[in-house]
């Protein structure tokens, strides 16, 4: 709290009057996003295709937080949905400040097995979904005058995997993807990528392997990549830049 003419008033919070929407936000880590950026001010729109009760438990939780939080469906893989999606956030804040492209899908195919209908879905859902959500979302962000676009990438997008071959490749173009728009974009928006490592939730079993090998002993925490996604959130002096959230994995 600050004093100032004998008063006490609150420090305002970092995203206090921002507006940001989290695609695949209704678990896991859109969710830890979403709780994150509402922690730090921010009014949050979650996303959802099929977590319809999730998202809606969530939006209700923000709002107890003083937030205004609203769930929304849209299989953001699809243009028509991804523009119904915008215009619902126009309509309900008048603003969108911050998007943070999460939603995404990941399972193993051995190669000489992997049909074009999962190449298809997992493209769909990873990438083009981000291109789509970046194009649509790209007028309420120059509005807002200080608009971030943060793309939930993949260590997987920098290191091959030979079982998730088309995970690998969907989330390496999400990488380009992120450089791209940090140029055709800027300086209006601000565009970087997170790479999460393995990251693991309290009711999962662990990943021996990762943790074997990775330099700091253990996957990562929701919290971790949501600080990430924070951090490009509310700076201004950082764009096109990918940052591994992964333990030191790459090195390895």
């Amino acid at each position: 709290m600050l004093k100032r003419e004998g008063r006490m008033k609150l420090a305002k919070l970092p995203l206090e009057g921002r507006v940001a929407l989290v695609t695949g936000g209704a678990k896991r880590i859109g969710r830890s996003i979403a709780e994150k950026l509402a922690s730090e001010g921010a009014d949050v729109v979650v996303n959802y295709a099929s977590s319809q009760r999730e998202a809606e438990k969530l939006a209700s939780e923000l709002r107890k937080l003083g937030r205004r939080a609203l769930a929304v469906r849209a299989d953001v893989s699809k243009k028509r949905e991804v523009h119904h999606m915008m215009e619902s956030v126009q309509r309900e804040f008048g603003r969108l400040d911050i998007l943070v492209n999460n939603a995404g899908t990941f399972f193993a195919a051995d190669f000489d097995e992997l049909t074009e209908e999962q190449w298809d879905r997992i493209m769909g859902t990873n990438l083009k979904s981000q291109f789509l959500c970046a194009q649509a979302a790209t007028p309420l962000l120059k509005r807002s005058g200080r608009g971030h676009i943060i793309n939930i990438s993949s260590l997987g997008g920098l290191l091959p995997w030979p079982k998730y071959t088309h995970y690998c490749v969907s989330k390496a173009g999400v990488i380009m993807l992120t450089r791209c728009l940090a140029r055709a974009l800027a300086p209006e928006i601000l565009v970087n990528s997170v790479a999460p490592g393995t990251i693991q939730f309290p009711d999962e079993v662990p990943d021996e392997e990762y943790i074997r090998r990775a330099p700091l002993h253990r996957t990562g925490r929701g919290s971790d990549i949501a600080e990430a996604v924070f951090y490009f959130a509310s700076s201004d002096f950082v764009t096109g830049q990918i940052l591994a959230v992964d333990g030191g994995r790459a090195l390895t």
